[in-house]
């Protein structure tokens, strides 16, 4: 038996090859114990493979759960997570901070020892000078200026830490790019995060004869490699479901979608093209430039259990904060006082008052009446603010990337997507919505119907683009071993630009930078700073080989509820029945 396990910030969900479905709360202070009472309750303790999403990651840099870090840099270097970049959070918000770094002042130490930015020594690394560490450090981070071009510095000064039995973690092996600040902070969350991550994942191993993880790239890999680089899997989740998006936009039609996953704690939005999801080589999360491959997730804190409350101006606010799992909202009837999109929902009969759900029962009308009352709010108030911020989020991959949304199909998951994703399309000129079968728990759908993949960059150095195009797949062959297919990309940008676009080939370089940016220049010279190379194991399993779901048409104003979400269709949308039993919601005649 082949199972996808999504844990969620309020539902752990589970699909199995035959298609079958569990959903159950998620346990936040053991996200384990959820995934396992999913695996009891789908009888599947002797599974062949677990293909997992995980939030555990995720929720430790969120939550500064971490490891207590030490950071070795290049002399003068040390403090350069903390003085970051130029570019403020919020340029016109005196009262935005960034994040705390990650490694405090007193656990940073410089390295004597210097090369030139083509990797050429000019001063031998000082290993016997290397400073002594308190005993409450957990984690080491190596950080050398230009490692990504040549790592004999930071091998020897992590050889040298290694045998004083410490966790070591270096750049060159987790994000070999140039741009010394970001590739620190990367390997700083990576040491962060791994203590905080190891013992979890190697559980995994106990729950099948082999686990997989989902990385933020959208690709499976071991448990026991995942557990070694915990900080690419910060979008976990969220990358299965954007896989499984475009696989079944492609199935109804539409090469080019955007994926809309709303959950019970966030929203998740991610544009498709060309029946792919976007890729992004650096994501910032918590604050935190993460420069590792990803796909270009958006996400909102706008989900089913954003709680409302009145700001100091007396505006009305939806999220971030987020009932969660436990208590949950109002209405789930576990203690929760404080009203939620969900029980606005309820109140705006979106969702069927007399509907028993999975976990939780017959929902309580009379309490989201009462913590809506507490609050000093209204049903469509709250409906009104989650939905323009989702809003923004779909405008922000599609309208401000040079996409024009009138073309796309909005995929609507999750388990209050499809309660929400007609209003969204309205609002953008959106002309279809397709609801997925499972729609629900299509992330753990995704994960179940998920590739192997490894991810290799190379920054391009003294050996010009064909050396680093060869070092770079030579490594994700190895990675992957040999049957796997191979394809490249190029970081390329115009000669004196500091930004740089992911392209197949260079060649396509123009016409992209035309896309995104408006002009282009033929007549400058295109620069590769970077070769990408992945290899890919397709999935023995696709979605279109699960079991098709048994729908019918339906007409709006009109509110369905599944085992696993609820679908509403306002006053003049139509619901047509697809591929795999898809409804595809399109605006017509009431």
């Amino acid at each position: 038996m082949r199972l996808g396990v999504d844990t969620g910030g309020t539902f752990t969900d589970l699909v199995t090859g035959d298609g079958e479905i569990v959903k159950v709360p998620s346990t936040p202070e053991d996200p384990g114990v959820a995934v396992r009472t999913a695996i009891t309750l789908a009888g599947a303790t002797e599974a062949a493979v677990l293909a997992h999403g995980t939030t555990v990651a995720t929720n430790a840099l969120l939550e500064r759960r971490g490891a207590r870090v030490a950071l070795f840099a290049t002399e003068g270097f040390a403090d350069e997570i903390e003085i970051a970049r130029q570019a403020r959070p919020s340029l016109y918000d005196p009262f935005a901070d960034r994040p705390e770094p990650l490694v405090g002042r007193a656990d940073r130490h410089d390295v004597r020892g210097r090369l030139d930015g083509d990797g050429v020594e000019r001063t031998p690394v000082a290993i016997d000078a290397l400073d002594a560490l308190d005993d409450g450090v957990e984690a080491v981070a190596v950080s050398l200026l230009h490692s990504d071009r040549n790592q004999a510095h930071e091998r020897a000064v992590a050889e040298h830490l290694r045998g004083r039995g410490l966790d070591v973690t270096c750049s060159h092996e987790i994000s070999p790019e140039f741009r010394e600040y970001e590739r620190t902070v990367t390997t700083v969350a990576n040491a962060y995060l791994r203590p905080a991550c190891r013992a979890y994942l190697g559980a995994l191993d106990e729950l099948a004869d082999e686990a997989l993880v989902m990385t933020s790239a959208g690709g499976l890999v071991p448990a026991s490699a995942s557990a070694a680089v915990p900080a690419a899997l910060l979008l976990s989740g969220p990358a299965g479901g954007a896989r499984a998006a475009a696989a079944i936009a492609i199935e109804c039609g539409y090469a080019d979608a955007v994926a809309f996953d709303m959950g019970g704690t966030s929203t998740d939005v991610c544009l498709i093209l060309a029946g792919a999801p976007a890729l992004a080589a650096q994501r910032t999360i918590a604050g935190f430039p993460i420069r590792l491959p990803a796909l270009d997730i958006h996400t909102i804190g706008a989900g089913g259990g954003s709680i409302a409350w009145i700001d100091a101006g007396g505006a009305l606010r939806v999220g971030p904060r987020s009932a969660g799992a436990a208590p949950g909202p109002a209405c789930y009837g576990r203690g929760g006082r404080e009203a939620a999109v969900t029980d606005a929902d309820l109140l705006l009969d979106r969702i069927p008052a007399d509907h028993a759900f999975p976990g939780l029962g017959v929902l309580d009308r009379d309490a989201a009446q009462r913590a809506c009352d507490r609050a000093g709010v209204t049903p469509e108030g709250i409906v009104a603010v989650v939905d323009a911020a989702m809003e923004q989020a779909v405008r922000l991959v599609t309208v401000e990337r040079g996409v024009d949304p009138r073309r796309l199909a909005l995929v609507a998951f999750g388990g209050a997507g499809p309660l929400h994703a007609c209003a969204i399309a309205a609002a953008l000129g959106v002309p279809a919505v397709i609801v997925p079968p499972r729609a629900g728990v299509l992330s753990a759908v995704g994960l179940l119907c998920a590739p192997r993949r490894r991810e290799v960059v190379r920054s391009v150095g003294v050996g010009g683009v064909d050396a680093a195009r060869i070092a770079a797949v030579d490594s994700a062959r190895e990675l992957a071993g040999d049957g796997a297919r191979l394809t490249t990309a190029f970081d390329c940008r115009y000669a004196g630009q500091s930004h740089e676009i992911t392209v197949p080939s260079v060649s396509s370089f123009h016409a992209e930078h035309e896309r995104r940016n408006g002009f282009r220049r033929d007549g400058v010279a295109v620069e590769v700073v970077a070769v990408r190379a992945a290899a890919e194991r397709p999935a023995p399993l696709a979605v279109t080989d699960l079991r098709a779901v048994e729908r019918q048409p339906i007409a709006g104003p009109a509110v369905v509820a599944e085992a696993d979400c609820t679908v509403f269709a306002p006053a003049g949308w139509r619901g047509a029945v697809g591929p795999l039993g898809t409804w595809i919601l399109t605006r017509g005649p009431s």
